[in-house]
């Protein structure tokens, strides 16, 4: 396990100091490729009900376009909401991360930026903000609608570090989206709904040679597509 968090940790050094040499030109030209490739996916295509990371200022693929396309399109949106878990167990995070709802694109517009530069809701709205899964808080589920249809999510747009080509995915190291994803899993079969499809968007920046892999064990997903910022897209099956 040190073995593992310190393979993790020199990569995440490595990508670092290769994403500081990007230019501002370069992240947006990626990035308009890649939503593109993304757009044109039937998984986003067919989806209801979708979560999508707020992008920071520089470094990852930006996703402004794809939150406004998908309000757009009729789709609920889902961002990503880190907060202090009720209820506090030594085997757990004590900050957790679920998917709380996007209104609209005025509500979009709303949010202010975090001390990463990431767009964020307001402390006082989220009360008003439906959990993906119902509810606020994942531990204390209040599902509402009538349906599996009106929960749930059909599809997740993931960040990360670094990516390497058989969809292996390597984050800043607080392990949000891999507990959110368990936790997903576990209510899920209680919900009785399916995964949803799993989508990283990466610069090439962060994606590895062929002959490279992202040190990982069972608790790290792997991704079911992956989109490139020069426009590829690599799928699991």
């Amino acid at each position: 396990m040190a073995a593992l968090r310190a393979a993790k940790k020199e990569l995440r050094k490595a990508i670092r100091q290769r994403l500081s040499t990007v230019t501002a030109e370069s992240i947006t030209s990626q990035s308009n490729t890649a939503v593109q490739s993304l757009l044109s996916m039937p998984e986003y295509q067919s989806a209801r009900r979708i979560s999508v990371y707020l992008s920071m200022p520089s470094g990852e693929i930006a996703t402004s376009a794809i939150v406004h396309d998908a309000l757009q399109q009729g789709k609920k949106v889902f961002v990503p909401y880190t907060h202090r878990k009720a209820s506090q167990s030594p085997a757990q995070p004590n900050f957790v991360m679920d998917m709380l709802s996007l209104h609209s694109e005025d509500d979009y517009r709303s949010l202010t930026p975090d001390n990463w530069g990431i767009p964020t809701f307001s402390e006082d709205s989220i009360g008003s903000r439906q959990n993906c899964l119902g509810g606020k808080d994942m531990d204390e589920m209040q599902v509402g609608g009538n349906g599996k249809d009106e929960i749930g999510l059909d599809l997740v747009v993931m960040p990360g570090m670094a990516f390497d080509k058989k969809l292996a995915r390597l984050g800043h190291g607080k392990g949000f989206y891999d507990f959110f994803l368990q936790r997903y899993q576990e209510q899920s079969s209680a919900m009785s709904t399916t995964m949803p499809f799993l989508v990283g968007l990466a610069l090439k920046e962060q994606l590895l040679t062929d002959n490279q892999s992202v040190p990982a064990d069972d608790t790290d997903w792997r991704l079911d597509a992956l989109i490139a910022g020069d426009g590829m897209v690599l799928r699991a099956h």
